[in-house]
């Protein structure tokens, strides 16, 4: 069977990006052959797609980090032809050809099936940003973050995953301050259900000091670097930040006086290795108590649009979820 994919190939100056003609017999081996109805844009695809060789090293190839769609073959009792499944994270769309494609192959273990109350559209308008955007709030709530714990502040609030988290948030009755550098986008925080709105300048107002005045019940944060360290010395007491991201800085220049003095923790969050039963406990609860109305947060896109949004999302220029329809 022909089918198309987005393909990467690396060149003597640089990569090049191009909708190719594939082959079943191309794909990898895997016990799963899937006909993908939609995937989701990441900044990690945007890295994928530009040769970081943090993310992928093998060319050709195919990025797509997370796709939805429906069991074609199985090699596996686990699932049948016509289940509809999920996947994100593993190895998809990193050195695996991934999801920008309308047949992948993969490993059982890296897919889950689509929880009744959730669509295969809906599954793919949160992604794996969207799920990393949950992943956040379920620790931190077990961390003990409740609303009374006072407002949860989310950084890169326009973004892919903070977008959600603000939405998620104000959803289950916590009071949401959205941290964000576009002055244009305040309408759209404020529709997802933020209560207030920060510029990055403000939050980063005394950050000289080991220690800021105790605001935050909570904070997801989704850049990292100076950010991330100024919203923990903002930490109430005994309270809990999760970060998710680094697109700021991996680095984390900060003296321990808020963990000690104000007994305050800070959570890492990954989406890729998690173990497939956690994973599908949180897309059970995103398809029941957690389910959001998303179509505010989506921008549609196709293979031939793909490329345009991929150099958006790697400069900041991208507004909630870039969905791939297939």
């Amino acid at each position: 069977m022909t089918f198309k994919a987005f393909q990467v190939d690396k060149t003597e100056t640089g990569y090049r990006r191009a909708i190719v003609a594939r082959e079943d017999a191309q794909l990898p081996e895997g016990d799963l052959l899937i006909q993908v109805q939609y995937s989701s844009l990441n900044y990690k695809d945007g890295l994928s797609a530009t040769g970081n060789p943090g993310v992928t090293r093998r060319f050709p190839h195919t990025p797509g980090i997370d796709a939805a769609g429906v069991v074609l073959d199985s090699a596996t009792d686990e699932f049948a032809e016509g289940d509809e499944i999920i996947a994100i994270g593993f190895d998809l769309g990193m050195n695996t050809w991934g999801g920008f494609a309308e047949r992948i192959r993969i490993p059982a273990a890296w897919a889950v099936k689509l929880p009744k109350g959730l669509s295969l559209h809906e599954s793919m308008i949160l992604g794996t940003a969207g799920f990393t955007a949950a992943a956040c709030v379920l620790k931190l709530e077990q961390a003990g973050m409740t609303p009374a714990s006072g407002p949860v502040l989310v950084t890169g609030a326009t973004g892919g995953v903070g977008s959600v988290a603000v939405k998620l948030l104000a959803k289950l009755g916590y009071e949401v301050t959205a941290v964000t550098g576009k002055d244009d986008q305040h309408a759209f925080l404020r529709s997802l259900g933020a209560s207030d709105i920060l510029s990055r300048e403000a939050l980063a107002e005394g950050s000289e000091r080991v220690l800021l005045a105790e605001r935050w019940g909570g904070v997801v944060d989704t850049v990292g670097g100076a950010m991330l360290v100024s919203a923990v010395k903002g930490l109430r007491y005994g309270c809990s930040l999760a970060a998710c991201g680094m697109v700021a800085s991996p680095s984390f220049e900060a003296s321990v006086f808020p963990f000690i003095l104000r007994h305050v923790n800070l959570l890492g969050v990954d989406s890729v290795q998690l173990p497939l039963a956690q994973k599908a406990h949180i897309w059970h609860l995103l398809a029941n108590d957690w389910h959001l109305h998303l179509a505010d947060l989506e921008e549609p896109l196709t293979l031939e649009t793909l490329s345009g949004a991929m150099d958006r999302i790697l400069v900041g220029n991208m507004v909630g979820r870039g969905v791939v329809h297939l």
